[in-house]
């Protein structure tokens, strides 16, 4: 633990929720200005609780990204999802609960659900306003919204522009508690550096597969090895049938060259040096109901 550089110095907990696909690994990537949590247009992007440190003057929040609150939960691994979300919230200083401006559903009423137990302050924020035609519209939505949570403020916001997201870190640092930081003050996450370079790797294969992107595939770093002049980094695709191997590989394995082509070049971006990149497909049948191999790939369960 650092020492306290000011009396006024505050630090805290923040838990980052909503259901799948509304934004919430790009909202704490902005925040925090670095990327430790995948991203794609794709629902359930995010498989753990991934924390983003951000040190700013005198306060230090950690960003608690969440995996999307959903009701279909027949996988274990879906169920593992489910429950890590929910727990992300114990203790935490602040929630900031994230919906898609104008398009409020009933996985956003279940995430309300989850917070009936919450005694910190809740933010919402109504995401992708840029995607919004007639601004106007959000006069008459944004009331209706806040007839069903007390929340403490609304942030109409945009996660990819930036909109309105130095207005929300002002507000959220006002209610964290005064305390000495957790962590140093350029660090930016707690997870591993093998952890980030799974999720630039499974990123890269939901943006490439789109509608054919079979969701139970995992990322497994077999080997990350630092040489002089470059990071060899071996690792395996895991997918649970045989004819979603296909689809990654594609013909003649092109679309594994360009998953391959893609990752390399974000994991250079995230490492700061070249990097040889080798990738593997392996069919293991319903691994994502098996509690030995989601351990061993960081899904607690």
């Amino acid at each position: 633990m650092t020492e306290s550089i000011s009396p006024s110095q505050r630090c805290g907990y923040v838990a980052i929720v909503g259901r799948p696909n509304v934004g919430k690994s790009t909202l704490m990537n902005w925040l925090i200005g670095f990327k430790v949590s995948a991203t794609a247009n794709k629902p359930q992007t995010t498989r753990h609780s991934i924390r983003g440190i951000l040190t700013e003057d005198d306060y230090q929040m950690i960003f608690v990204d969440t995996p999307g609150i959903h009701r279909t939960s027949k996988s274990l691994l879906n169920k593992t999802i489910n429950l890590e979300a929910v727990a992300a919230l114990e203790g935490v200083d602040a929630v900031v609960m994230i919906v898609e401006a104008l398009k409020w559903q009933d996985e956003d009423d279940l995430v309300l659900q989850r917070l009936g137990h919450v005694t910190c302050p809740v933010f919402l924020v109504a995401n992708k306003v840029d995607r919004v035609d007639r601004k106007e519209r959000l006069l008459t939505w944004l009331p209706e919204v806040l007839k069903k949570y007390p929340f403490k403020e609304i942030f109409p916001l945009s996660a990819t522009k930036g909109t309105n997201t130095q207005q929300l870190k002002a507000a959220l640092a006002k209610v964290m508690p005064q305390q000495d930081w957790v962590y140093a003050e350029d660090d930016v996450t707690d997870q591993s550096t093998r952890f980030i370079c799974g999720e630039l790797i499974r990123e890269q294969l939901m943006t490439y597969l789109h509608q054919e992107m079979p969701y139970s595939t995992a990322i497994e770093i077999e080997t990350f090895e630092e040489k002089p002049k470059l990071t060899e980094i071996n690792a395996v695709i895991w997918v649970s049938r045989e004819n979603q191997k296909g689809i990654v590989i594609g013909n003649r394995g092109d679309t594994l060259k360009r998953i391959g082509s893609s990752a390399r070049i974000a994991l250079e971006a995230f490492l700061e040096r070249k990097v040889m990149l080798k990738l593997w497909v392996r069919v293991e049948e319903n691994w994502e109901n098996s509690p030995r191999h989601l351990q061993s790939l960081g899904i607690s369960t």
